[in-house]
């Protein structure tokens, strides 16, 4: 996953220095200082000229962004407890992920029939769910570290980036992310582990389970009970 460095371009700029430098030599009578301005102009104009480095692709930067919290979440877990993980990763997972899009895909087709009022308190309870999943699984730190591809995958409007993390034992974990947005403001709508495993597929068919057997109160009422079973098991 390295970058290319373009080689640079110094035909032109070197025969300006060979030039330059010819007439400095010959330049007897000229001041000292004047001589010395001229070569270190020369040296300048020969340097290839640095191009702008490439911008990082806004959804690659979003995951960095929210990888760069998460791993300071788990160097300081253990003084921060299961309580005060969930309160640091929140607003990280709440901006790296679109929580509302993700539980309308996870409800499914049933989700316009939902009363916004239960939709409002399905998002809710999800993204508390999302968040303690986090804060209950990350609960330390051995040197484990992310990598994260810098160059997405288009996927139609959306784009897929490529992770992984890195375990103590050197054995890699892929982690993708897939991702919408426009402009600079992209967000994970999908996560997919070792690469192809959905998670809003697997949560796609527990939740047409519960609300199919008790509505969108019982599958409220799922996601918040589960999401109070991490804290107190963190």
């Amino acid at each position: 996953m390295g970058y290319l460095c373009p080689q640079p371009v110094v035909g032109h700029g070197a025969l300006i220095l060979s030039t330059m430098m010819h007439r400095w030599m010959n330049a007897c009578r000229a001041p000292r200082r004047r001589s010395l301005a001229a070569l270190a102009l020369a040296a300048a104009i020969a340097m290839p000229v640095a191009t702008a480095e490439a911008q990082t692709d806004p959804a690659t930067a979003s995951i960095r962004v929210f990888y760069d919290a998460l791993l300071d979440t788990m160097k300081h877990a253990k003084e921060l407890g299961v309580q005060g993980r969930y309160d640091k990763l929140a607003p990280a997972i709440r901006a790296a992920y679109d929580l509302p899009a993700m539980t309308r895909i996870a409800v499914g087709p049933s989700w316009p029939s939902i009363p916004p009022e239960q939709q409002a308190a399905l998002v809710d309870s999800f993204a508390r769910m999302t968040i303690a999943t986090y804060a209950n699984r990350f609960d330390g730190y051995s040197g484990e570290r992310f990598e994260v591809d810098p160059a997405p995958e288009p996927r139609g409007a959306n784009r897929i980036v490529r992770t992984k993390v890195i375990k103590t034992n050197g054995e890699p974990v892929t982690l993708n992310y897939l991702m919408h947005g426009s402009g600079d403001n992209w967000k994970i709508i999908d996560v997919y582990l070792s690469g192809t495993i959905s998670e809003l597929a697997t949560r796609r068919s527990e939740f047409g389970t519960i609300l199919k057997s008790g509505g969108p109160k019982a599958l409220v009422d799922a996601l918040r009970e589960r999401g109070e079973k991490l804290l107190k098991s963190g």
